[in-house]
């Protein structure tokens, strides 16, 4: 099994920054992809930002200059640098991982615990 932990979140004003931190724990398992997603209340989960393999990464319209998506030098590690933050940053944030079993190429997606980002004055 592969678990997903987050950390980072908490409540910050307006204009300020947090940073979130994923890591990937298992064996016999390699990462495609890792991704933020966040929910804010009574919306549905929507995507953040993602990165590959291969370090491609991908933002949604609305984070886009203020968000940056990284891969850590183990490469089981995903960290998301949030600037700017705005009242509608408020969400719970996930960690999302797309890996394969090494041993029978089978693809699965895991997802994190969650962690809260209040963004309010």
């Amino acid at each position: 099994q592969v678990q997903l932990v987050e950390s980072g979140g908490g409540l910050v004003q307006p204009g300020g920054s947090l940073r979130l931190s994923c890591t990937a724990s298992g064996s016999g398992f390699s990462i495609n992809a890792m991704g933020w997603y966040r929910q804010p209340p009574g919306k549905q989960r929507e995507l953040v930002a993602a990165i590959t393999r291969s370090d491609s990464t991908n933002y949604a319209d609305s984070v886009k200059g203020r968000f940056t998506i990284s891969r850590g030098n183990a490469k089981n590690t995903v960290s998301l640098q949030m600037n700017s933050l705005k009242p509608e940053d408020t969400a719970v944030y996930y960690c999302n991982a797309d890996v394969v079993n090494r041993a029978t190429i089978i693809e699965y997606e895991y997802w994190g615990q969650g962690t809260q980002v209040t963004v309010s004055s």
